[in-house]
Formats: structure tokens, sequence, C-alpha cells
């Protein structure tokens, strides 16, 4: 049965690694396509070479599970065209075992996306941005402009962050419990300083009832709960956050009474990725056992890129849904994911 068991998984495991790479080929072609449109400046050929290189990461952290659903498809359909997978069932093995047989290679590559999206793809995402933006001329500064944050009754606009701690063009306004503005203050640089902001080149303006006054000052010091790793959340697009950086910025956003249910849909969605490759992986042993079971590959093929296509534009309704209609960004992802489990579950009973 050892042997049995490593002979599918082998198989599973084989035709999912291939599976990805002609993904990540297509992915790193056709991101290498886009990326020659921006050539400029220092931002050569070689350049745009590099900056793909660096975005490889989270192209292979979002392609795994569709790698997964067809890798599976065509590694247990081979064995079922070949009526391998028939003898393994006549020999007393359950679908069951089958089922994780099939799992067993999956895990692994689950495994795979998780550590690369929590720990290579944030960054290598990031520093492809950076590179980007230096090589053309433009400076990062002006790369990640026209930033607003909300902390108690006061509002906050950055012209630019730097992972360093640095931030140009600090603009603050400040309200009374009345929602009146106070003050509006410009600072030109603030440097943080391990538990507060220093502010450099201040120009304050006071609003008061029947006049406004402005004061300079050369410094301030500015204290704050935010700090540079939260900044570089705000700066960095959701999806390309790791789940512990998500988690933080959730609470924060929580603590300070601000709608945070964008950043708690892709926190949700990374989270429960395991369990939605999962599911796809389920729903291609229903279709080897059902309907596709004596199919070319070519068909098998079609039906999990278009099974795969239609999960992601449930995933893409269900997110936003959520954030229209005010119901939980958990439920949003579970809802695709539960409807996978059980129509794999229906045609896995239904082919006995």
């Amino acid at each position: 049965m050892r042997k049995l068991t490593r002979y599918v998984s082998m198989s599973v495991f084989n035709a999912i690694a291939l599976t990805l790479f002609v993904f990540v080929s297509l992915y790193v072609i056709f991101t290498l396509i886009d990326q020659m449109q921006g050539l400029r400046n220092n931002y050569t050929a070689l350049e745009a070479l590099i900056n793909v290189m660096l975005r490889v990461p989270y192209g292979v952290s979002v392609l795994i599970p569709f790698a997964c659903l067809i890798g599976c498809l065509a590694g247990l359909g081979a064995l079922a065209s070949s009526s391998e997978l028939v003898i393994v069932r006549a020999a007393g093995v359950s679908t069951a075992r089958i089922l994780w047989m099939a799992l067993r290679p999956a895990l692994i590559f689950m495994l795979l996306q998780f550590l690369i999206g929590e720990y290579v793809a944030p960054y290598s995402e990031q520093m492809a941005v950076n590179r980007k933006a230096i090589a053309q001329g433009s400076s990062v500064k002006q790369s990640q402009q026209q930033l607003w944050n909300h902390e108690t009754n006061e509002f906050m606009h950055f012209n630019a962050v730097l992972p360093s701690g640095v931030i140009y063009g600090l603009s603050r306004y400040q309200l009374n419990n009345d929602h009146q503005l106070v003050a509006a203050s410009f600072t030109k640089q603030a440097i943080y300083q391990g538990d507060y902001w220093q502010e450099e080149d201040v120009a304050i303006t006071h609003l008061d009832a029947d006049k406004t006054s402005v004061e300079k000052l050369p410094s301030r010091r500015w204290d704050t709960q935010l700090t540079p790793e939260l900044l570089n959340v705000l700066v960095s697009d959701p999806d390309n956050l790791s789940i512990s950086n998500l988690y933080f910025y959730t609470n924060y956003l929580r603590n300070q009474h601000i709608e945070n249910n964008d950043y708690s849909l892709v926190f949700w969605k990374k989270v429960l990725e395991p369990l939605a490759t999962a599911s796809l992986v389920l729903i291609a042993i229903s279709f080897i056992f059902g309907p596709l079971r004596s199919v070319t590959m070519g068909q098998r093929v079609f039906t999990g890129v278009m099974f795969g296509v239609a999960f992601m534009i449930a995933q893409r309704l269900f997110g936003p849904a959520s954030l229209v209609f005010g119901f939980s960004p958990l439920l949003a992802v579970l809802f695709p994911i539960l409807i996978c489990i059980g129509i794999g579950f229906f045609m896995l009973r239904k082919a006995g």
C-alpha cells in the first residue's frame, strides 16, 4: 500500500509541478512584455528582466491553487486513461484513500505557497517597485504618493514614505469634537526617532473663529501610533502584504475605529488559501471519478481552467459585495470554498 500511495502521489506531484512551471513561464513572458513598454532612462531591458524575476514569487503564490487543480486533473486523469486508477480501486483502495493520495503532494505546494506569500513575495514585490521607480528617473518618493490616514481627530496626508522611516511632505489636519478644522500644518520632512517622529521645517496654520494665524517652527515632536512598519503597510497594495502585516494593520485600524473590511477581506483570503486549494483538489478528484472519467487530457485541462476561472470570478464577486453590503469578509471568502467542497463531495458520493 505504501508503494501504491507513493506512486499515485508522485504522479500527481509531477503533474502539479509541470503545470506550475507552464503557468509561471507564461506569467514571466506576459509580465516581461508589459514591462518592456515602460523602458526609459536607466530602466533597460536587463532592469525589466530583473523586475520580472522579483515579481515571480508573487506570481507563484497566486498560481499554485490553479496549478493544483489542473495538475490533479492531469495526474489522476492520466492514471484513469491507462486504467491504473480502475485497478487501484479494484484492489480495494477507497475513494477517501485516493483523495488523501492526491492531497499529499498538494499539501507540499500549499506549504510552499504560505512560505512564499509570507516571507518572500511581499519584500520582492516592494523591491521591484522601488528598483523600477529609481531606474525610470522618478524617485521612490514619487512612486508612493497620495497617502491618507486617520487617527482620532486628526487626518494626515503623506506625499511620500520611505521604508527607512522618513516622511516627505507631511500634512496634518486637526479637528475639534464638533468636526471643525482648527489647525493645519505642513512639514517638509519627518524622521522616526524610535518612539516618535521628529518634524522638520514646520508651518502651522491656526484657524480661530474670527482670524487665522501662521506659525513656523524649525522642528516639532509628533507622538503617534504610526510606525515605519505601519506606513510601509499603508503604501503597499493589500494583496502584496503578508498575513502577519495584514493582521497587524487591521488591528491598528480597528483600534482607531476605522473601517478595515478591505484589509480584513485580503487577510481572510490569504488565511483560507490552503482550504481553497484543498477544495479545488477535491473538485478535480470528483471530476475524475465523475464526468471526466473517460475523456481526453485536453478536455480535462479545459474543464479545469474553466472551473478555476469560475472560482476566481466568484471570489472577486463576493469579496467586493461584502464591502458594499456590509456582511462579514470571512463569509465572503468562505462561501465559494464551501460551494466547491459541497460540489466535490456530492459528485464523489454520486460516483460511488
